[in-house]
């Protein structure tokens, strides 16, 4: 009888992170690649990478005003031009009229509190990252409306 070698496959969390990781290499943000995927019930939902709206100039065209202001990571996010990974995948779920309520998003960076804020209302239930993010607000934030955030390295 022939031996069946047994293939080894990922975890769920791994599978979502390693997508999550493939779609942030879309981003055109000069400081920080960031890609998201929202996923329910083990099925990609939209994906979301960080860059310019659609149909502005992206940053590596133009130059990043924070970089030249030199702001540190994690402040004044309302001069960037570009939006978040999870603002893109919350936007292009509305967009397309799908629910996002009780889904998980897998992002590869933990999100900053203009993003958490949107997680929280859009009704996300779980937050997997594999990246760290210097905002502490967005963290407690998670935490008292009971979204749960798991810090995942590949």
């Amino acid at each position: 009888m022939k031996k069946i070698k047994k293939t080894i496959r990922p975890s769920w969390d791994e599978y979502f992170m390693k997508i999550a990781h493939f779609v942030s290499e879309r981003s055109t943000c000069l400081r920080r690649k960031v890609g998201a995927v929202l996923v329910k019930d083990k099925r990609i939902l939209v994906t979301g990478y960080n860059g310019a709206a659609s149909g502005l100039k992206h940053c590596e065209e133009v130059g990043c005003l924070r970089e030249k202001m030199k702001v540190p990571s994690g402040e004044r996010h309302e001069i960037c031009r570009g939006l978040h990974g999870e603002q893109n995948a919350i936007i292009q779920a509305a967009t397309f009229g799908l629910s996002i309520k009780g889904s998980t998003l897998y992002c590869t960076h933990q999100p900053c509190v203009l993003c958490a804020k949107m997680i929280i209302n859009a009704g996300i239930k779980e937050v997997i990252f594999s990246g760290g993010y210097p905002d502490k607000l967005a963290e407690e934030m998670m935490h008292e409306a009971k979204v749960v955030l798991k810090n995942f390295k590949l």
